[in-house]
This record gives C-alpha cells, structure tokens and sequence, in this order.
C-alpha cells in the first residue's frame, strides 16, 4: 500500500505545483494550456515535464528590452559589415542596388564609418548623393553613420520610440524602427493599425495563439516563444491580425535574444504593407549585437509610392 501512496504522489506533485500558479488545464504528454492575467499561454511538453518557472519566464519574455539593447550596442563598438541593399520593381526585377563593405570607428566617444567597395545600380542615390528610397534610410540610420557621432550611449532604460515631433520621412523611419525593434507594442501615428500591434492586451488573445517551448539554437539551449494567428478566426477577425507569425529564442541562462524572425501585413484603404525580418545575434566581449539582418517589405502609403525592398546586414570582426 505505501507503494501505491509514493507512485500516486510523484504522479500527482507536479501536477499540483503547476496549478498552485495559475489556472491550468493539463493533459500528460500534451501541450498544456496556462492562463495568466486573461491571457491563454500553450507550454510545450518540456516545460510542464521539467517544472519550469512559466509564470515568470513570459513576464520577462513579454518585457523584454535585450532585442533592442543588442541594437543600441552598435553604438558603442567597432565593427565591420557587408551592405546589401536591393529595391526591386512589381515584376521582382532590380530596379536599384547598393552595396558596400563598411567599418565604423570610434575615437573620442565618436562613431564614424569607412566605406570601401561601394557600387550601387539604378537611381539608389539621388544627384546629391541622397537615398532615393525610405528602404535605403532605414538601413543607414540603422547600421552605417553620416559624419561623425558623437556622445551616444548603449542605454535603453527610459528611451522610447516618438512619432510625435516628426513628419515626413522622418515620421516613417521612426515608426519603421517600432516595427523593427519592438515588435508587439502600439504604433502611434498609424490610423486604424497602431493598437493591432499590441500582441499583449486582452484583445489581442482573441486572435493569436501563444506558445513557449524549450529547444537548443546553435549548440544552446534555449526558451522559443512564439505567436500566430489563431486557426478559427472569423472573417472581421482575420481583418484584425498584423502579425503574421512571431518566433524568439531566448538563451535559457540569460534570457538574452538569441534570435527572431517575424512576419507582418496589412492591407487597408490609404496604405498596405508586408514586411519579414529575421535578425540573428552574437556577442561582442560581453555586449549582445546583431550579427546579420535579412529584411524584405513590399509597402505603400499615401505620401510614398510603394516600394520593394530588401537587404541583409552581415556584422563582423566587432571590438
């Protein structure tokens, strides 16, 4: 009988551990459905079968600041890069290229970037040596340096994106960057979209499906959290959905991003876009930084006629 009591008990453990959290729906061996603050969360097998602290991994996963940090680092190395940027017509041919090997130095708390092997097609450059394409612009503010910079930091604690103060081009370079460094956060200055992108609200389970797995990445083992559009959604609903799928992996020692691809569209009256990253990372010393970043977006807005572009960013020999 106390057999029967000690096999019974180690069924049951961590079954009650689980549910002390929150309310849990468990089936052994099967994906396990967990909700949180009204929110539906999937776990993996994995992390059911191994205890593993879910509560607090998806509030650091959803509060996550490492993706944009490993950005802002850029600010404050050395490193080199190869530049591809393409802009191509409706029937996908190259209307307009560049490329270029850079290194971005830095002297006296300034950056400034080499440019060496340059060639560009087609009307990438206007006569006064201008990006013809917000494609373009985007790229550079992100990786290369027009003169010298002076007095950045890597901070990220306080520093929020603003679409307020700007117009233009500058307004959709700014909002470009939300959609590029904080994904699944509101965009202002956006009609009718700018709440859609907020992947953590109430509104937002209704449409999406969250999933948190445990893999390895490159020899690592690492947490994959991941959001897609719910199979079931309805006709108006579908009208709703941004993101059209959404997968980090998260280094299980340091919680770090260790990679991300993503998908977005949407298609409404004035404008329509349709944009996939995918952006993977290394270290510098101690310093998380990209280490390359494949873009494609096809986009149109009232004041832009649309573009197609697209570029990989490939970082190397960091110091």
């Amino acid at each position: 009988m106390k057999l029967i009591y000690v096999i019974a008990f180690s069924i049951l453990l961590p079954v009650t551990l689980l549910a002390q959290n929150k309310d849990s729906f468990i089936v052994e061996g099967k994906d396990t459905t967990v909700i949180i603050d009204k929110g539906t969360f999937t776990l993996k097998p994995v992390i059911v079968r191994n205890h593993m602290d879910y509560e607090s991994l998806l509030s650091r996963i959803q509060n996550d600041t490492t993706f944009y940090k490993a950005f802002r680092n850029l600010h404050v190395v050395e490193f080199s890069s190869y530049n591809n940027i393409s802009i191509r017509d409706k029937k996908d041919n190259v209307q307009a290229s560049y490329y270029s090997k850079a290194t971005q130095h830095r002297e006296n708390n300034c950056r400034y970037t080499e440019t060496t092997d340059q060639k560009t097609t087609g009307d990438f450059f206007d006569k006064d040596g201008n990006y013809n394409y917000l494609t373009g612009e985007m790229y550079a503010s992100i990786f290369l340096t027009k003169g010298k910079v002076c007095g950045e930091n890597n901070i990220v604690a306080g520093r929020v994106f603003n679409t307020s103060d700007k117009s233009g081009t500058e307004k959709h370079k700014e909002q470009l960057k939300m959609l590029f460094f904080n994904p699944g956060r509101k965009i202002p200055g956006i009609p009718f979209i700018g709440n859609k992108l907020d992947l953590y609200d109430e509104d937002a389970h209704k449409l999406y499906d969250y999933t948190l797995d445990y893999d390895t990445y490159k020899g690592n083992y690492v947490y994959i959290f991941s959001i897609k559009p719910k199979d079931d959604l309805g006709f108006f609903q579908k009208n709703d959905v941004v993101v059209d799928e959404m997968t980090t992996m998260f280094d299980a020692k340091t919680m770090e991003v260790v990679g991300r691809t993503y998908s977005l569209s949407y298609k409404a009256g004035l404008y329509d876009f349709d944009v996939k990253i995918q952006v993977e990372m290394t270290h510098a010393g101690n310093l998380l930084v990209p280490e390359t970043m494949r873009y494609k977006g096809n986009f149109s807005a009232i004041t832009k006629k649309r573009e197609r572009g697209e570029f990989t960013a490939t970082l190397f020999d960091f110091k």
